[in-house]
C-alpha cells in the first residue's frame, strides 16, 4: 500500500554549506580551479597527498586542481588555517561543519589531507519525522557518506526547537555541532558536549545523562561494545536515543557481535525435544537475548530514500527464524512530499501456538508486575491482550510467583469472587513473555479445559495460602497434564490419582509428599507432564 506524508511548510530542503570558509584554507590556484569546475554545491571533498596532484571529488567524478604536485609547504599552510588535530587525526574550521582529516607517516608527520565539505540540510528529517517525534529511540544506519550525520543533526534541531525538548548531543569529532567551542546553528538550541578522544565516548555518553538531565541524547557513530552498553544504559533510564551506528542494514547489526546488543543481542538456545518438534527446527537455535535498545531502525539508501523497520524486536525475531522481513520504503519527492510504501503486516513469530484466531481481546491487570513490561511483552508477542487500570475490569489478574505467595490471601479473595489468576515465574520480560505464551496457548482449550484451569488456579491460591493439599475434579489426561504444568509453574507438587473416568489431580505444597510418605504413594504427575 502506498500513501503520502503531508508536505512540510518548506517543501525544498534548505542547505547551508559555508563553502567560502573551506575555500579560504586552500591555495589560491586551487580555489580558482574549483571556481572553473562548475557547480560547487555538489562538491564532496578536496584530497591532497604529498607528491600527487590535488583533486576535487564530485558525485560524477574527480577533477585535478593543479598541474603541480602537492608540496610540504602546501600542507603546512593548510594545517595552519584549521583547528588542532585531535587523536583521531581530525580537525575543523571554527563554527563550520567541514572536516579536515590528516594522513601521517610513520614518524607522525602529515603527508596528506582530506577536506570534506560539511553541510547543514534543514528539513531532511521530515522523511522520518513521525518516528523521531514519537519519543521512540531511533537508530540510523547506512554506508559512509550517505548522510547519516546530516540527518542526525537535523533531528537534534527538530527536537530542541520544534518540540522544546532538552537535547544533548554527544559530539565525538565535532561533526554534528562543528569545530570550536560555539556550536554551528545547524543544531538549533540543542546543547553539545564535546568528547576529548573517541576512546572516551562511552564515558561522555553516561556523563551527559547523569550531569545534564536530557530528555533526548543524540550520538554519532556507535562503534564499540562499551558504547553499545552505554546506549542500553541510557535507554533503560527512559531517555530517548537518536544515533547512528556502523553498518549498512539491520542484518549487518545482527551479524556484528560487538553491536548486536543494539538490536537485542543474540544468544544460542538449546530446545527440548518437544519444543524442537513443535517449531520444526534443530535443537540449537539463535534467539534474541533482550529487548532492543533501539525500537526503530532507519536504513538510509541515499538522501531521498529510506527503509524503515518500525518494530525492531519483531524483525530481528523473523530474521533469526530464517524469514525475510520487508521494510517500509519512504521516498522524498521533488516537491518535498514523502511517499510511503507499506509492506504487508509481517507475520509475528508464533507465541507457542498463540491463539491468533481468537477475536477477543484479553484484559490483563498487572498485580505485582511492572505494567510497562507487561505492555511490552504484549507488543513483542502480538497477542490479543491489553492492560486495564481497574482490577474489576480484568479477565485475568496477571501476577508473579513471588507476589502470589506474598499476597496469597488477597489473591484468594479475588479468586473466590471469580477472578482468574495467572502467574509468571518472575517479573523479568522473558518470563512475562513465556507466561503470556502459555496463557494464550491455553485459550484454545474447550469449555471443560478452561473451567479446569480456572479450578486449578483457584486451588493453587488456596494451597499457597493454607499449606494444605487440594484435590481437583476428574479431568481428561490432556487437561490433567496442563494442570500439572500450572502447579509446577507456581512451585507446587502434584499427582494424578484414581482410575478413569474418576482420575484426578491433587495439588500439594512443595515438600509435602516428603513429610507425608503416604501422600506420594502411586504418584504419576511427572509421567503425565
Amino acid at each position: 500500500m502506498q500513501t503520502t506524508l503531508a508536505e512540510s511548510s518548506d517543501s525544498a530542503l534548505e542547505v547551508v554549506d559555508d563553502l567560502d570558509e573551506l575555500l579560504e584554507i586552500l591555495p589560491e590556484t586551487w580555489t580558482r580551479s574549483l571556481a572553473e569546475a562548475g557547480d560547487l554545491s555538489r562538491l564532496i571533498e578536496v584530497v591532497c597527498d604529498l607528491g600527487r596532484l590535488p583533486e576535487a571529488r564530485f558525485p560524477d567524478g574527480v577533477r585535478s586542481l593543479s598541474e603541480h604536485s602537492v608540496t610540504r609547504r602546501d600542507l603546512e599552510v593548510m594545517c595552519d588555517r584549521v583547528g588542532d588535530f585531535a587523536s583521531d587525526n581530525r580537525a575543523g574550521i571554527e563554527r563550520t561543519l567541514h572536516r579536515i582529516s590528516a594522513l601521517r607517516n610513520r614518524r607522525g608527520a602529515i603527508v596528506g589531507l582530506t577536506c570534506r565539505v560539511g553541510r547543514a540540510v534543514y528539513g531532511t528529517i521530515d522523511a522520518v519525522r513521525d518516528f523521531v517525534e514519537s519519543g521512540r529511540s531511533v537508530l540510523l544506519v547506512g554506508r559512509p557518506g550517505v548522510g547519516k550525520t546530516t540527518l542526525l543533526r537535523d533531528a537534534g534541531r527538530l527536537l530542541a526547537d520544534d518540540l522544546d525538548k532538552r537535547v544533548m548531543i554527544v559530539d565525538t569529532s565535532n561533526e554534528i555541532g562543528g569545530d570550536g567551542d560555539i556550536p554551528h546553528p545547524g543544531i538549533g538550541s540543542a546543547r553539545r558536549i564535546q568528547v576529548p578522544s573517541p576512546e572516551r565516548q562511552h564515558d561522555v555518553m553516561i556523563e551527559a545523562v547523569e550531569n545534564h538531565m536530557p530528555e533526548v541524547v543524540v550520538i554519532d557513530e556507535i562503534g564499540t561494545e562499551r558504547e553499545a552498553l552505554a546506549a542500553r544504559t541510557i535507554a533503560e533510564r527512559g531517555v530517548q536515543l537518536i544515533a547512528t551506528a556502523h553498518g549498512v542494514t539491520l542484518a549487518n547489526l545482527i551479524a556484528n557481535p560487538i553491536l548486536s546488543d543494539l538490536v537485542g543481542g543474540i544468544q544460542t538456545v538449546t530446545l527440548g525435544d518437544e519444543e524442537a518438534r513443535r517449531r520444526r527446527s534443530q535443537k540449537t537455535v539463535l534467539e534474541r537475548k533482550a529487548p532492543p535498545t533501539f525500537e526503530v531502525i532507519v536504513e538510509i539508501h541515499d538522501r531521498d530514500r529510506f527503509a524503515v523497520h518500525r518494530d525492531v524486536a519483531t524483525v530481528v525475531d523473523q530474521i533469526l527464524r530464517g524469514r525475510t522481513p520487508t521494510a517500509e520504503l519512504r521516498v522524498r519527492q521533488a516537491d518535498g512530499a514523502v511517499s510511503i510504501e507499506t509492506p504487508p503486516a509481517p507475520a509475528r513469530i508464533p507465541a507457542e501456538e498463540t491463539d491468533s484466531a481468537s477475536t477477543g481481546v484479553l484484559k490483563l491487570y498487572p498485580y505485582g508486575l511492572p505494567r510497562d513490561r507487561v505492555e511490552r511483552a504484549i507488543r513483542n508477542l502480538a497477542v490479543p491482550a491489553r492492560v486495564v487500570d481497574e482490577i474489576g475490569a480484568a479477565d485475568v489478574v496477571f501476577t508473579s510467583k513471588t507476589a502470589a505467595r506474598k499476597h496469597a490471601r488477597r489473591l484468594q479473595t479475588l479468586s473466590d469472587k471469580g477472578a482468574r489468576i495467572h502467574a509468571a515465574t518472575s517479573n523479568s520480560l522473558p518470563k512475562i513473555e513465556q507466561s503470556l505464551r502459555k496463557l494464550f496457548g491455553r485459550r484454545r482449550l474447550d469449555a471443560d479445559g478452561s473451567d479446569a484451569l480456572r479450578e486449578a488456579e483457584a486451588a493453587i491460591v488456596e494451597v499457597l495460602s493454607t499449606g494444605e493439599p487440594v484435590p481437583l475434579a476428574p479431568r481428561s489426561s490432556v487437561v490433567r497434564r496442563l494442570q500439572h504444568e500450572l502447579a509446577a509453574a507456581y512451585g507446587l507438587e502434584s499427582q494424578s490419582v484414581g482410575s478413569e473416568p474418576a482420575r484426578h489431580v491433587i495439588l500439594y505444597p512443595r515438600g509435602f509428599a516428603a513429610d507425608h510418605p503416604a501422600a506420594g504413594h502411586g504418584r504419576e504427575g511427572l509421567a503425565e507432564v
